[in-house]
């Protein structure tokens, strides 16, 4: 006997599966990246809103704007993703550049602040 796969959830499921408050999850609806769907006062979240909160977290792990996540789950097609790839590549380089970046400006600053504490301790002495 197979398991019946699950196309409903509801906040509370949703929360619980990706560690986020139910306030995030009303948060990203309010900002027109999910559209559940309402049984009076009950929020039903369908497989592609659950799909949807998994691009906005994963979004924002790398870093990424809620525009920019915005801009990936509007292209968002099971059948034919191609753009969609395309366009998270082009964002993953752009945020790699990003923070290769903010890394060479980490060492300057280190650099500088090691040359700093130096004159310190020589003028202490």
């Amino acid at each position: 006997m197979t398991a019946k796969k699950k196309t409903s959830w509801s906040i509370g499921d949703l929360a619980r599966e990706f560690d986020v408050t139910t306030r995030t999850i009303r948060f990203y609806e309010d900002e027109g990246l999910l559209q559940p769907e309402r049984r009076g006062q009950t929020r039903v979240y369908s497989a592609a809103d659950r799909t949807a909160l998994k691009l906005i977290l994963r979004g924002k792990r790398l870093g990424f704007s809620l525009a920019e996540s915005r801009q990936l789950i509007q292209m968002y097609n099971p059948d034919a993703n191609r753009a969609q790839l395309e366009a998270l590549l082009g964002k993953i380089h752009e945020r790699r550049a990003q923070l290769i970046q903010q890394l060479r400006d980490i060492e300057v600053m280190q650099l500088e602040l090691d040359e700093a504490e130096q004159r310190c301790l020589e003028f202490l002495k």
